[in-house]
Parts: structure tokens; C-alpha cells; sequence
């Protein structure tokens, strides 16, 4: 099992730029794929992308692509999103997630979840 914690999220003017961090102790943490999801107000769970168990691989949606960057340092046991030039679309509960699925970047069966953090962007 993996435990994660988000943090890094805030309150940003548009065009600004926030990073986020997916920490969770244990070695364990280094063989699972890394997926961030974010919610909406009013909208649907937005699969944002995702890092490979050994960051060799990432995935981005098209809506964040060129602007989000996802990286993981195994050795701190945590994966970040950087973002980059966030508009006012961006604002949501991100959401870091774990799964060792073949399925991991198309954001399907992920199994252990953080709380979540809150991003606003202002316009």
C-alpha cells in the first residue's frame, strides 16, 4: 500500500506558475507509475498526466501539454507537477495517484490516492 500526500498548492494570478509535489514514504513508492488528476468545480475527474515507475515515460492531456511537466526523484521518494503559464481553466483539486497498471497513461486503475490539493488561478 502507498500513502500520498500532495502539497504545493495555492492561490496564483494567471500566467503564473505553481509546482506541485507527490510524496509518500517507503521504497515501495519507486515501482509504481505516478498520475495526476484534477476536479473541477462542477466538472468531471480531468486525467492531467502521468510518469512511468522509473520516469522514463510521461503522458500529458492536451489541455496542459507544453505547459505542465511532470518529474519524479526516486530517491526523495516524490513526483512534482510543474506548472507553467496556468490560466483560470487550471484552477481545480489536483490529485496525486499511484497504480503499477500497464494502463497508467490512460489514467485507468489506479489504486492509492492522495487527499488532494487546491490550486486557484486568478484571472
Amino acid at each position: 500500500q502507498v500513502q500520498l500526500v500532495e502539497s504545493g498548492g495555492g492561490l496564483v494570478q494567471a500566467g503564473g506558475s505553481l509546482r506541485l509535489s507527490c510524496a509518500a514514504p517507503g521504497r515501495t513508492f519507486r515501482t509504481y507509475h505516478i498520475g495526476w488528476f484534477r476536479v473541477a468545480p462542477g466538472k468531471e475527474r480531468e486525467f492531467v498526466g502521468a510518469i512511468s515507475f522509473n520516469g522514463g515515460s510521461t503522458y500529458y492531456a492536451d489541455s496542459v501539454k507544453g505547459r505542465f511537466t511532470i518529474s519524479r526523484d526516486n530517491d526523495k521518494n516524490t513526483v512534482y507537477l510543474q506548472m507553467n503559464a496556468l490560466k483560470p481553466e487550471d484552477t481545480a483539486a489536483y490529485y496525486c495517484a499511484a497504480t503499477g497498471s500497464s494502463w497508467w497513461d490512460r489514467g485507468l486503475q489506479y489504486d492509492y490516492w492522495g487527499q488532494g490539493t487546491q490550486v486557484t488561478v486568478s484571472s
